[in-house]
């Protein structure tokens, strides 16, 4: 089996049918157990206090502001090089979501700042990256209305998705770029020594696997959504011509 049989809409739409239960199911146990086992059943730090908590939210919805562009980037280039239409459905169906992450994580940043750092904002270079970031998934999801031609708009948007992955990179690694900045480094790490406690740790790997599992059944729905509206165009053209 090939893997590029899921670039067909139908296999695709069958085979999505069949996973979105497991995977909203896992997805929910993920969310509610993480974030109930990390806001009720950790201790505050000792420095932070309970503000620390919104480590929970926040870390997760950052890491998937910055991996669904990546799977965007991905979906694009299967896009420019194989033209499957269900690649460049499925990277529009993820911009939102994308883009939500990204705001969450640029608002729950500011509410764990303020406190730390004595303001909501700093133009530092993670926050800044994360700011273009959201820019650019703005200006992704209104070419896509822009243009009134599907293929058209799938090309436009894949070429604009790999300039914006630039600053997906800069996103994930701005600290390591320049030595500066308020910004925290990684608070999970190869290296043990940059790593939260274990207290915090767990409860923090749980929630993001619900947040992947999240956006991986919020993909899904608003791809099998954007075949069905696909294919209604299509019926809708035969029926003029007719």
């Amino acid at each position: 089996m090939s893997i590029w049989e899921y670039a067909n809409p139908k296999k695709f739409m069958q085979t999505s049918a069949w996973a979105l239960p497991w995977v909203t199911g896992l997805a929910c146990v993920a969310l509610v157990g993480g974030l109930v086992w990390g806001f009720f059943f950790t201790p505050d730090d000792y420095k932070q206090g309970s503000t620390v908590k919104i480590i929970y939210i926040h870390v997760p919805s950052a890491m998937m502001a910055i991996n669904a562009w990546v799977m965007m980037l991905v979906a694009s280039l299967i896009w420019i090089i194989r033209r499957h239409h269900v690649s460049a459905l499925a990277a529009k169906a993820a911009a939102p979501i994308g883009m939500t992450m990204t705001l969450i994580a640029l608002f729950t940043g500011a509410i764990w700042g303020q406190p730390m750092w004595g303001t909501w904002w700093e133009w530092e270079p993670r926050l800044t990256a994360f700011l273009i970031l959201f820019l650019f998934y703005l200006g992704y999801i209104a070419l896509w209305e822009a243009v009134d031609d599907p293929d058209t708009a799938a090309d436009l948007t894949s070429v604009l998705c790999l300039v914006g992955s630039v600053f997906a990179l800069l996103s994930r690694y701005a600290v390591n770029f320049w030595n500066q900045g308020l910004h925290q480094g990684a608070s999970l790490s190869v290296d043990s020594q940059e790593n939260v406690a274990d207290v915090f740790w767990y409860p923090l790997l749980v929630c993001m696997a619900g947040f992947v599992l999240l956006f991986v059944t919020l993909v899904l729905i608003r791809t099998r959504t954007e075949i069905r509206a696909r294919r209604l165009k299509a019926l809708e053209a035969r029926e003029r011509m007719a």
